[in-house]
């Protein structure tokens, strides 16, 4: 045996716990060694291995569109308690699903349009403070939009936690394919296609005191959720507007000089630019 000392450590080379048996405790304190009676090999602890929950890639049957998304999520929250008895749902899980579905659908319907409403008065603000002749600048202040009765913020992963469910669902041996296909939760054959080479085409022409900027969904409709357009205007490039219906207008005002400005787009997914800028376009206002 040996004095206990503040630094002692065991035959691991970890410091004594309280309750370790080899410790005796009086005046001197002391320790057990191997070979000392009374002696316990100290254990080997292994710590908890902690597992990493893997993020869910989109589901098939999830729409890629915001639009469709909404429509996705009004279904299947309207319709998964009328199934709940014939999947053994209790309660407490269709709820779960009930409320993560209508937080989503406010944050995509109405928290999501009203910060991008937000984004372009703060550009348009920037744009007056810049190069603006009136009095003083009111910047714009963010006001969410309230949420609707019943609606409560939920953790984060709300939609994996529902895709998880779905993917229990699917396995459950009484879901039929008719209740798959009333809760659209039957994936195309096809993911979502490749769009890393894919461009908007852009056009502008100067129609009397506007010009107007022409794209398309260059076949994409189906995937794609906005184009967005820039604008040079000879101080860089800045966010125009995110347009869901081809052909925008823009009515700034023509310069009392002949000035450039030239306009490039991009396509987005969600929140998310995809493929590539178109090329850009120039017109002469002035």
């Amino acid at each position: 045996m040996k004095p206990l000392t503040w630094d002692s450590v065991d035959a691991n080379g970890q410091p004594y716990r309280w309750d370790n048996k080899n410790l005796r405790w009086g005046s001197p304190s002391y320790v057990l060694e191997p070979g000392d009676p009374g002696y316990t090999p100290p254990s080997v602890s292994t710590p908890p291995q902690t597992k990493t929950r893997k993020r869910m890639k989109r589901q098939r049957y999830y729409p890629s569109r915001q639009a469709d998304q909404l429509v996705w999520l009004e279904n299947f929250r309207n319709k998964i308690g009328a199934y709940a008895t014939a999947l053994g749902l209790e309660t407490e899980e269709v709820d779960a699903l009930v409320v993560r579905c209508r937080w989503l659908i406010y944050l995509i319907g109405s928290w999501l349009p009203a910060v991008r409403a937000w984004n372009l008065a703060c550009t348009q603000a920037l744009k007056l403070a810049e190069t603006g002749t009136g009095g003083p600048v009111v910047l714009p202040t963010f006001t969410p939009p309230a949420l609707p009765s019943g609606v409560t913020a939920q953790d984060e992963g709300a939609l994996d936690f529902i895709f998880d469910r779905v993917a229990e669902i699917k396995e459950n041996d009484a879901c039929t394919d008719i209740m798959c296909s009333d809760l659209r939760i039957i994936g195309s054959e096809h993911g979502v296609p490749d769009f890393n080479t894919l461009a908007p085409e852009l056009t502008a022409v100067i129609a009397g005191n506007k010009v107007e900027l022409g794209w398309g969904w260059s076949g994409f409709r189906q995937w794609l959720d906005q184009c967005e357009i820039h604008v040079d205007r000879g101080n860089g490039w800045q966010v125009l507007t995110f347009d869901t219906t081809p052909g925008y207008n823009d009515t700034e005002p023509f310069p009392a000089v002949l000035t450039q400005w030239k306009y490039r787009a991009i396509y987005r997914i969600d929140d998310a630019q995809v493929g590539q800028w178109s090329a850009e376009v120039s017109v002469v206002v002035g």
